[in-house]
């Protein structure tokens, strides 16, 4: 007997592929073994398996060899033609074929030339069975010719011209590669304005001083040779701006020096392509090299586009300095104009290159070789693709089939080749040939009849071993023809194996995926055709797996001491482990420190140098595991304080007691690390239908090492086991074996059932199905029943898979149903399930809620009734009743501006519902609908009704115009929502006196039609705050607020607007020529006077002062520094509200202030209010209306720059 083990895991993997042929009747490509000890009688056609490339440039210094090697058997014998015609090596004393082989050696290193063996070889290779050829094989040899002799002008030139240095170099086999180097073998440096173009020639954009050499020198490397030939160097001169003009200074008058430019700047033209227009053709897959190199000055830069689509991503890549394009791989998508743009800071020139991609030929479908028995039929496709299309031709053993052998059981029909009702006589090698004007493809693929009765070539009585749990592979490598069926049994009286557990593969490999201990047994792997049957027996043992009960632990310990690592294993009896101990994945030190016996390693006098991880591995025939465990060597210390710590996991877990639905796990405690262990907790993993998830299965005392576990039918369980002490719970212990229970019928059926339809005449029935650990078997499918609830039919049912919803259609709108959903599997159904009920499709209801009306219950809200709809017109589930609801506009509004509806959706049965939000004084429609599941249903007739009059809206925008000396007119707009017809308009105006205080309040009554009002006999210099709003008959609304100032007199300079930050404007003369201006300034610099005197006798005494105080605490305005940025004062804030005008300055006569843009109300002035602040921030000051004057020093005194707020502060 035979032994094979079986590791870890065994691919089915190219090595065994002399052991076993693996057939298909398919079209598909066929070896047949060759082995002589298996298959001695086995005749096949030849196939080629090596030979020359088409194209074959070879070295004229060497022997000629052109291969060619085939396989068959018999054997192949070969012959060849050169230029067509028969090749008689035996006349040539110079050839020769290698024994056994086709391949041609001629000879010409000792006499002969490479030139008169050059010419087109093919080679056949024949057996009885047919003949294969080869390709035409095009021999050359190559060619590295010296360049012409050339007496090469030296070129002189002025600095910034453009210069093409051609290379020319002389044509080779195969083309040389260009490259430029100076005399000392150094190559030239290159740049965006210096490069070589794809043609070999040195362009320069254009010409520098440094450029001056005598030794530019082209060199063509011809690689095939080895061989180097070089261009006779060129000697160029640049002549700079200085140079030049010293020349014409000898020569010349001074009218004809250069400018200091070396060379006028000038925008790109093209060296290479010329014109504006190229075109490129290349072969598809390869390589697209476009070029455009441009001169210029300064240096032009090169961008590329693809004018109809964009540049492949990952095939573009550009090259010397983005002169050259290149994609790879290049297909016929990438056919299309590109453009090359050369751009400098003169201008831009383009150059468009249309490219066109043809292709040689190329296989879609190659003909693969074809083994037939007797009386079979079979297809041969040869099938290619090109541009242009290329033309398939067939020939049989090497002879067109136009003029071959007649063979009635072929067809040809173009590409493909169809054989019927084949005899061993129409075995033959055919060649398919696909050619256009880029190339040509020629291909072999042999018709093989063959009648054999099926062989297996497995040897008997193999015996396969195998650890637990892993896969199983069993060989039953096969031959026959016609293809053999293939069987595995287990046992002497068991059934043909299926693939629910196994896994059966077309090369007659059987396996196991999971390997238990019941797999043990013998295999028979029976193969039959018409023609026989074979047999073989194979045995597979399963063998429990290594593993650790006892494991190396970290250690650290002290120098100088002895420390011990244990390593237990558990393994199958029949085989016998080898234990091996590593030091950092080396041998163990050769000291007799180490000591080793059968379950320990120990190390006496530890050393520093002992520190390191220590590895014990276990290695059976079958499997091997290792574990690891750091020594950490410390200085000598006092013995520390005991550990505490969560429990070592448990180890050694043993499943006994294996019944149907219990079994009894068995296990050995973990170290409890100074705390004792409370309680295990058991897990499981469903490996068949959950493998990796880990769920709860049971808990047990600390105190016990054993369970019973209730399990369920077809699972394919695996426990471990977690210790859990005072201090936490243990990581897992490694999982027991497996263990699969027998499959029963469902104990329980899908949940979540439910029914309802989707559209007017179907029912969507769905559920939460049954996961795999509840299915309880294979097979689970559902058994779907329904019927009308308020009807007698018979249930009508279903049985379903896979699914969780089944929809029944043709069903009546809106149906009551009664559904139930059955679970079964192979072996049986789960009990009976309760009915629930659902319901069909709902549809959109019929009918529209009648008797609308609606109540009015003050402007702004109405409350709409309506009478329910028939509970059949619903057609679904009422969901309850939407509102429409608009503002009525006239025709002419309509037409210019959308109805904006509004929606109020009521739920459930409700016949009434509030509109809030309306507009008064308005006319408003609304009509309502009923909504179900599908939606909404007809609408009821439109019902209008009328909101009463509310308060209006505040007036559009109030303006203060025409300002004089005792008048001041008001124009206003009226409010953009009246809510009502308007009745008059209120204002109310007081005066604000220079300390900030309200003066009497006025009101004032306007009709509503008036938009202008005049008010007069007003005091004159006196401001004056407005407070403006409109009526209807209900009620006042929202006020306007503005200030402004009447005029000092007909001549006078109006002050600043220190509320609202604006100052009116008016006629304006010189004051200073006035009267009373005069003797009033002529009073203020007395008293000034006289206040810097008292000042200046109180300092001298040392005493304090009033003004001084007042000074301390309120710094003057006026004598504080300008800012620099604004020239506002230094330190007082108000500087917006307050700043006296500057010179030249222009303010607004109309003062529109909109309500929503004042900042002041009556709150601001008359409330009580102690402190406001303006809009930048600083303080305004006392508004309140109390009748004692309060001090307002920093207002006051950023008035003092105006004439008449200084007349005021004396008043």
């Amino acid at each position: 007997m035979q032994l094979k083990t079986m590791p870890k895991k065994k691919p089915l993997s190219a090595g065994r592929a002399p052991l076993f042929l693996f057939l298909c009747q398919m079209i598909s490509a066929l070896d047949v073994p060759l082995d002589p000890k298996l298959l001695d009688d086995l005749v096949q056609p030849p196939t080629i398996t090596q030979q020359s490339p088409k194209d074959y440039i070879i070295d004229p210094r060497e022997n000629i060899v052109i291969q060619c090697e085939a396989k068959g058997k018999p054997p192949p014998s070969f012959s060849w033609t050169r230029n067509g015609t028969h090749f008689d090596i035996d006349k040539d004393p110079l050839v020769t074929m290698k024994p056994g082989s086709g391949t041609l050696v001629i000879n010409i290193m000792s006499e002969g030339k490479a030139e008169t063996y050059e010419g087109v070889y093919q080679c056949t290779a024949r057996n009885e069975r047919g003949a294969a050829v080869s390709n035409n094989i095009v021999v050359r040899p190559s060619r590295s010719p010296l360049w012409t002799k050339e007496r090469l002008e030296p070129i002189i030139l002025r600095s910034g011209q453009s210069l093409v240095l051609p290379c020319r170099p002389p044509i080779g086999l195969p083309p040389a590669i260009i490259f430029w180097m100076d005399n000392s073998f150094q190559r030239l440096p290159q740049s965006e304005r210096v490069s070589q173009g794809l043609n070999g020639d040195l362009y320069f954009s254009n010409v520098l001083p440094e450029d001056t050499r005598e030794d530019y020198i082209c060199y063509a490397r011809f690689n095939h040779t080895q061989t180097i030939q070089q261009k006779q160097p060129i000697s160029l001169k640049v002549i700079s701006v200085d140079e030049l003009n010293d020349t014409i200074a000898a020569n010349l008058s001074d009218t004809e020096f250069y400018g200091a430019k070396s060379s006028k700047e000038r925008p790109p033209t093209f060296l290479t392509p010329e014109g504006n227009e190229s075109h490129k053709e290349e072969l598809r897959g390869n390589v697209l090299s476009l070029e455009c190199i441009a001169e210029g000055l300064p240096t032009p830069v090169i961008y590329w586009i693809k004018e109809d689509g964009t540049l492949p991503v990952n095939r573009t890549f550009y090259r010397n300095f983005k002169k050259t394009l290149q994609i790879i791989h290049v297909s016929e998508a990438d056919s299309g104009n590109y453009q090359c743009i050369a751009k400098n800071a003169l201008g831009a020139v383009h150059h468009t290159i249309s490219v066109t991609v043809k292709a040689a030929p190329y296989w879609i479908v190659a003909p693969h070789n074809l083994v037939l028995s007797p009386g079979e039929n079979g297809t041969l496709i040869c099938r290619a693709n090109g541009n242009p299309k290329p033309r398939i031709s067939w020939l049989t053993n090497g002879v067109p089939v136009e003029i071959a052998l007649d063979d009635p059981s072929r067809k040809i029909d173009g590409d493909t080749i169809m054989f019927s009702n084949v005899q061993e006589s129409s075995s033959a090698v055919y060649q398919c040939n696909a050619s256009n004007k880029y190339g040509y493809l020629l291909a072999n693929a042999f018709v093989n009849v063959l009648a054999e009765p099926p062989r297996i070539l497995t040897s008997a009585n193999t015996l396969y071993q195998v650890i637990a749990n892993r896969p199983a592979l069993l060989d039953c490598a096969f031959f026959g023809s016609p293809m053999p069926t293939i069987e595995w049994f287990k046992g002497t009286k068991g059934s043909a194996l299926h693939e629910d557990i196994y896994v059966l593969h077309d090369n007659g490999t059987l396996e196991i995926p999971v390997a238990q201990k019941d797999s043990t047994g013998t295999y028979t792997c029976v193969a039959r055709n018409k023609l026989g049957m074979a047999k073989n027996e194979v045995h597979l043992e399963i063998k429990d797996p290594t593993r650790f009960i006892k494991q190396p632990e970290y250690a650290v310990v002290q120098r100088g001491s002895k420390v011990s690592f244990e390593c237990k294993v558990k393994h199958d009896h029949t085989l016998i482990p080898t234990i091996l101990w590593l030091k950092d994945n080396g041998e163990l030190p050769n000291d007799e420190r180490f000591s080793v016996d059968k379950d320990h390693l120990v190390v006496s006098d530890v050393k520093d140098e002992d520190g390191g991880t220590y590895t014990c591995a276990a290695n059976t025939t079958l499997d091997s595991v290792s574990a690891s465990a750091v020594l950490r060597v410390v200085a000598p210390t006092p013995t520390p304080a005991p550990i505490y710590d969560v429990p070592n996991p448990p180890f050694d877990l043993e499943l006994t007691n294996q019944l149907d639905k219990s079994v009894q796990l068995t296990w050995t405690p973990g170290d409890d690390n100074n705390s004792p262990i409370t309680k295990f907790i058991i897990e499981y993993e469903d490996a068949m239908h959950e493998a990796g998830l880990w769920r709860h299965q049971a808990e047990v005392s600390g105190t016990q090492t054993t369970a019973q576990l209730k399990l369920s039918p077809y699972v394919n369980y695996s426990f471990r086991v977690m210790a859990e002490n005072s201090i936490g719970r243990s990581v897992p212990s490694e999982a027991s074996e497996q263990y699969l229970t027998k499959a029963a019928e469902p104990d329980q059926n899908p949940t979540a059932v439910e029914g309802l339809g989707t559209e007017p005449d179907n029912l969507v029935i769905t559920w939460k199905p049954l996961n795999g650990f509840q299915s309880n078997g294979p097979g689970l499918q559902y058994k779907v029943s329904w019927r009308q609830k308020d009807g007698d039919d018979e249930w009508t049912s279903v049985v379903v898979a896979n699914v969780s919803k089944y929809i029944v259609s043709g069903t009546p709108t809106f149906v009551p149903y009664l559904i139930k959903v059955q679970a079964l599997n192979d072996v049986g159904f789960a009990p009976e399930p309760a009915a629930v009920m659902g319901h069909s499709g709902e549809d959109l209801p019929m009918v529209a809620p009648g008797n609308v009306r609606v109540s009015v219950v003050n402007s702004t809200l109405a409350e709409a009734h309506w009478d329910p709809v028939p509970p059949k017109s619903v057609r679904g589930h009422l969901q309850g009743y939407r509102i429409y609801y608009w503002k009525a506009q006239s025709s002419s509004k309509r037409n210019r501006r959308h109805i904006e509806k509004k929606i109020l959706t009521f739920q459930g049965s409700k016949t009434h519902g509030m509109l809030p939000g309306l507009q008064p004084y308005s006319h408003y429609v609304l009509n309502v609908r009923v909504v179900n599941g599908k939606g909404e249903g007809p609408a009821s007739a439109d019902r209008g009704f009328h909101t009463p009059e509310g308060v209006p809206s505040a007036p559009s925008s109030l303006k203060i115009v025409n300002p004089t000396l005792d008048s001041l007119t008001l124009e206003w707009d009226p409010p953009s929502h009246p809510n009502g017809i308007l009745t008059e308009y209120i204002l109310k105006y007081q005066p604000i006196n220079s300390t900030h205080e309200l003066g009497p309040l006025v009101d004032l009554k306007i009709p509503a039609n008036k938009t202008r009002w005049t008010l007069k006999n007003l005091n004159f210099s006196t401001r004056y705050k407005f407070y403006f709003y409109a009526q209807t008959s209900v009620g006042s609304g929202s006020q306007i607020t503005e200030e402004a100032i009447t005029t000092v007199d007909e001549a006078g300079i109006l002050p600043p607007d220190v509320g609202a930050g604006k100052a009116m404007a008016s006629r304006q003369v010189d004051i200073a020529t006035q009267g009373w201006f005069i003797g009033l300034m002529c009073a203020v610099a007395l008293l000034i006077l006289i206040l810097l005197i008292v000042c200046f006798i109180r300092r001298n005494k040392g005493g304090k002062y009033p003004v001084k105080e007042k000074e301390d605490a309120h710094a003057d305005p006026e004598i504080q520094p300008m800012k620099e940025d604004d020239g506002t004062f230094g330190e007082y804030s108000d500087a917006e509200d307050h700043k006296p005008l500057k010179k030249g300055s222009r303010t607004p006569s109309d003062r529109t202030v909109k309500k929503e843009d004042s900042d002041d109300s009556l709150v601001d002035y008359g409330e009580g209010v102690n402190g406001q602040f303006n809009e930048d921030g600083s303080f305004i000051g006392q508004y309140s209306g109390k009748k004692e004057k309060e001090p307002a020093e920093g207002n006051e005194s950023s008035e003092a720059p105006s004439p008449v707020n200084a007349m005021n502060s004396f008043v």
